[in-house]
């Protein structure tokens, strides 16, 4: 045993303590740097009652491990917006038709309750109102921008029609700038000398909130990019990451869900030359080693598994849950529901947005600033634009005749994978994690100067809000 383990057993040992089996397997469990604090605290504690024995049930009220009475730790799960299912692929430019219009429906109806949306016109009738009366506030979606050499202009497309403007001041170019292409904007308009012009852009954005809470210190882990079959994949560090959660840790006796955000094996025919990669060469291989692996994990807790681009199924948005077909195992399981990409699920209350992440990196390709080494910034423009993939024509974007990307619900927790860049941050209340990767630096990572940083667990106490993480690297 390591050297101070062995000092602080021996500090319970010269003072008359006695360590029953059960609790040493406990302390076996407890890091050593914070092993000398808890004998102490025990031998202080039992001292006063004149108890000179150290049981598991001391130790498991000391450590806060007793889940029991009102201090029960939940583990409610609920499915809140989930594709599969409900997918309704149109054809052709119909279909496409129908999807950018469920697009502007649904966001119209998430502005309109904002005051500034409340004077919202047609853009048909546009130049005539703010021609008379000085200013009309329209709402539509982002045809195209131009924010460059000092000049910006704006055009946006509502059923009615589309409308051109100009841009002036520092402030509506970098605002213009900041757009996605096909997201939906409110804009102000006046009149001048030269016709139409922008006089201020709103995005429908999230409200600043308090998020909805666990009622008792229920942990969610998120994880996502396992790549199960690639021979890069992190296999003995996530077999050590499952092991941990059967472990008597605080924080593993209290987690109740795992939330797996896609990519969870390499797949098959992804890139050109994967074979070289693999280790295992089929999709039913791969997600057989996701299935025995995750079959470690405690029934207590409730595992959520969505796709991502590397999982069998549909590769467009949305994707429903990977096929039961590629994975009856898992289907199978009791604690692991399969969702579709994106979802939203309720734990214990709080709302978590699960969402791959692919459009990362269109957003990335044509907007200044941002990078595949801050995805926090880009989850951002994702919840300004309340759409996780606004941009047509790079993302593969089935037609359907609903559009499943609009953030209707106001997420709590915003969870995204893809670039597997570990990153936590808050937004309006919402606590925005990008939970890496579990597979090492790939030879195309290195060859595009992508470095990643796998194998972290993030933790979220729901209840407090509070994140800790785990990192195997």
């Amino acid at each position: 045993m390591e050297r101070d383990r062995v000092f602080a057993l021996k500090y319970a040992l010269n003072r008359g303590f006695q360590i029953h089996p059960d609790a040493f397997e406990i302390l076996k469990a407890v890091p050593s740097t914070a092993l000398e604090k808890v004998i102490k605290g025990m031998v202080r504690e039992n001292s006063r009652q004149r108890r000179f024995q150290i049981t598991s049930d001391d130790l498991e009220s000391y450590l806060g491990l007793k889940d029991d009475g009102d201090n029960a730790v939940e583990s409610d799960l609920a499915v809140v917006s989930d594709p599969t299912g409900h997918t309704t692929t149109a054809a052709g430019v119909d279909g496409y038709g129908a999807l950018f219009r469920s697009r502007y429906d649904k966001l119209v109806r998430i502005v309109s309750e904002r005051p500034e949306a409340r004077q919202l016109k047609p853009i048909s009738g546009a130049a005539n109102q703010a021609k008379e009366g000085g200013e009309v506030s329209v709402g539509g979606l982002v045809q195209y921008k131009e924010a460059e050499r000092g000049r910006a202009k704006l055009g946006i497309e509502d059923p009615s029609g589309v409308l051109s403007a100009p841009a002036y001041g520092g402030d509506l170019q970098e605002a213009v700038g900041g757009l996605l292409q096909d997201q939906f904007v409110m804009a102000k308009l006046g009149y001048g000398p030269s016709g139409m012009l922008v006089k201020d852009i709103i995005q429908p954005d999230i409200p600043a909130r308090t998020p909805r809470r666990s009622r008792s210190e229920a942990y969610a882990i998120l994880i996502s990019d396992l790549h199960v079959g690639s021979k890069y994949f992190m296999e003995n560090e996530f077999r050590e990451f499952v092991s941990w959660l059967s472990k008597p840790d605080t924080v593993a006796r209290r987690t109740r869900f795992l939330l797996i955000c896609g990519d969870v094996v390499d797949g098959v025919g992804i890139y050109k030359d994967q074979d070289r990669e693999l280790v295992l060469q089929t999709v039913e291989e791969q997600l057989g080693r996701l299935d025995e692996i995750l079959g470690n994990v405690p029934e207590r807790i409730r595992i959520v598994i969505s796709p991502g681009n590397h999982d069998p199924g549909r590769r467009a948005l949305p994707q429903p849950a990977i096929p039961e077909k590629y994975c009856p195992g898992l289907w199978g399981r009791k604690n692991v529901v399969m969702v579709g990409n994106p979802a939203v699920v309720s734990l214990n209350g709080v709302h978590v947005l699960m969402f791959h992440g692919q459009s990362i990196d269109d957003i990335v390709k044509v907007t200044p600033g941002l990078s595949y080494d801050k995805p926090a910034d880009v989850m951002r423009c994702l919840l300004r634009a309340r759409h996780v993939s606004p941009i047509y024509g790079g993302t593969p974007i089935a037609p359907e005749l609903e559009d499943w990307m609009v953030i209707e619900d106001i997420p709590d927790l915003f969870h995204v994978g893809h670039v597997h860049r570990w990153a936590v941050d808050r937004y309006k209340g919402t606590l925005l994690v990008n939970s890496g990767a579990w597979q090492r630096q790939t030879p195309f990572q290195t060859s595009v100067g992508i470095t990643p940083n796998p194998g972290i667990a993030t933790m979220i106490n729901l209840k407090t809000f509070e994140m800790s993480y785990k990192d195997y690297s």
